[in-house]
């Protein structure tokens, strides 16, 4: 019997120490609970505060969410023409919709000019990034390092204000200059040149030239604003210092400046090339003329022609699908290399 009694106290005193850790646990688990119940309510709590101090500041965003909204993601419905048998008056989504799936995509896909669009695109975008991503990059530097502050508001202004004319009067103004009859060609008919003049608008190797040049004069002081505005967060104690270590003023462009600037720049390279596929088709189609064509004819060209004038709007809405999923896939390989490479990117 004492035996049995000591081993039913034994039993007993482990039944218990068992007890008492499963209540230490309870309650361990009850106050990690409860400490984040209350952190949760204070992370709401400090939301709402800075809400009520700094939630005005929203209104004026407002504006631009609504506008990209309406303009940019309700209208994206749109796409699914490309995968229609569409006409002006049918519903996109209904009864009488005709759905043809991948048929508009083959007869785009099998434009014998399909390629050539293509390239031209391709190149005259490619040959834009080229000459324009870096040449508002380079103003922007030049003109920070400028030491007379007149000299450098006389400038801006200078650069700026291309960039408010508009794309008629910008076209007219080449075919002052470059058209059939323009300046060059009178200056080239009295220098004892071709009687017909150099008739650059009809050349098609003289149309991407006059597209990429006269468009980054038109925009590249504009484009300047926003490196501006991010060499002026340079901290002047960095080019003191570059001064007293001997750093001359180019120097010190490579040495405090770029790198100040380096994060803008590569995001804006990377929403550069997640546009580079658009290079607008207004001021193309203005210039285009029947003897440039073999250049002037691109992507969004071809959706405006065929697409809007030819009546075939699945087929125009299928290219521009093309193009806007080209630009996706450069976005994302964009941002990719630029978060591998410089540990910067948009997401």
């Amino acid at each position: 019997m004492e035996i049995n009694d000591a081993a039913f106290a034994v039993s007993a005193e482990s039944v218990g120490a068992v007890d008492e850790e499963l209540v230490e646990r309870a309650y361990e688990e009850l106050s990690e609970a409860e400490e984040v119940r209350k952190e949760g309510n204070g992370k709401w709590q400090k939301w709402k505060e800075n809400f009520k101090r700094r939630g005005w500041i929203l209104v004026f965003i407002l504006p631009a969410l609504i506008y990209i909204l309406i303009f940019c993601y309700v209208p994206m419905y749109g796409i699914l023409v490309a995968f229609q048998d569409y006409m002006p008056g049918d519903a996109i989504i209904g009864e009488g919709t005709e759905w043809v799936g991948w048929q508009n995509f083959q007869t785009f896909f099998s434009n014998p000019n399909f390629l050539d669009y293509f390239m031209n695109t391709f190149i005259l975008c490619i040959l834009g990034f080229i000459v324009g991503f870096p040449l508002p990059i380079i103003v922007a530097l030049l003109l920070n390092s400028l030491r007379s502050k007149k000299t450098k508001k006389g400038l801006q202004i200078l650069y700026y204000a291309p960039h408010f004319i508009s794309l008629v009067v910008m076209v007219g103004m080449l075919e002052l200059i470059f058209g059939s009859d323009g300046l060059l060609d009178q200056i080239s008919i009295k220098m004892g040149g071709d009687v017909n003049g150099l008739q650059l608008f009809l050349d098609a190797d003289a149309f991407r030239p006059l597209f990429i040049f006269s468009g980054n004069w038109q925009d590249f002081g504009w484009s300047a604003i926003i490196y501006l505005a991010a060499l002026s967060g340079v901290d002047p104690a960095l080019h003191e210092a570059a001064k007293v270590d001997g750093a001359s003023r180019f120097r010190r462009i490579f040495s405090v400046d770029l790198p100040a600037i380096a994060p803008t720049i590569v995001m804006l390279m990377i929403l550069s090339v997640g546009n580079l596929m658009n290079c607008g088709y207004e001021k193309v189609l203005l210039m285009q003329t029947g003897g440039n064509l073999e250049t002037s004819e691109i992507l969004s060209t071809y959706v405006y022609t065929f697409g809007l004038l030819g009546g075939q709007y699945g087929v125009g809405t299928a290219a521009g699908l093309f193009n806007s999923v080209i630009n996706v896939v450069l976005l994302v390989i964009a941002n990719y290399t630029s978060k591998r490479i410089s540990n910067n990117s948009m997401w």
